[in-house]
């Protein structure tokens, strides 16, 4: 069984394609015997996914900081909670604890996430697949800055081309593991 890190907002965002793709993503993980690794809260688009994943019977693993450990956030249903001191500690379990990343659409703290695996990958201290999942082209604007950052010389284009881009959950490298 392999495991599959989301990060994504904590608000369910404005169109209602973003909650359908989270459940989607947290229903195709369970569904293909994956488990889940993701922020640990209970709203947002972090509900959405680990919800639907729950319901499809998955194992659900959230990492919350002690900071926004609250009631009203943090998810009271999950396989397994990890209460971590920082956001670095969150985001460097959570990279531990998975094989792949998937990130749907977010905020700040969902874009400092994904650039840091991306960042980390460059330096070679892991080599997981990186997704987007480019929900309504969500993307779109970060996808041009990485060009931007490439053709000025800031970004390495074979750095950039770990980071693959899906359109749809369907695909996701999220198949059923053999046997």
């Amino acid at each position: 069984m392999s495991t599959v890190c989301v990060f994504c907002g904590s608000s369910p965002g404005v169109r209602p394609s973003y909650r359908a793709a989270a459940r989607a993503l947290g229903e195709r993980i369970a569904g293909n015997g994956h488990r889940l690794v993701y922020g640990g809260a209970g709203i947002g688009l972090m509900g959405e996914v680990a919800d639907a994943a729950l319901r499809a019977g998955g194992e659900v693993i959230g990492v919350v900081p002690t900071a926004i450990d609250l009631p009203e956030i943090t998810h009271a249903r999950l396989s397994a909670l990890h209460r971590v001191g920082t956001m670095h500690q969150r985001k460097a379990l959570m990279a531990e604890l998975s094989d792949l990343v998937v990130t749907l659409p977010g905020g700040v703290g969902t874009l400092d996430e994904i650039s840091e695996m991306l960042c980390w990958s460059q330096l070679g201290i892991h080599r997981k697949p990186l997704w987007l999942l480019d929900v309504d082209g969500y993307f779109q604007p970060l996808l041009g800055f990485f060009a931007h950052a490439v053709a000025e010389g800031f970004l390495d284009a074979a750095h950039l081309a770990r980071l693959q881009v899906a359109a749809g959950v369907d695909e996701l490298p999220l198949r059923r593991p053999a046997g």
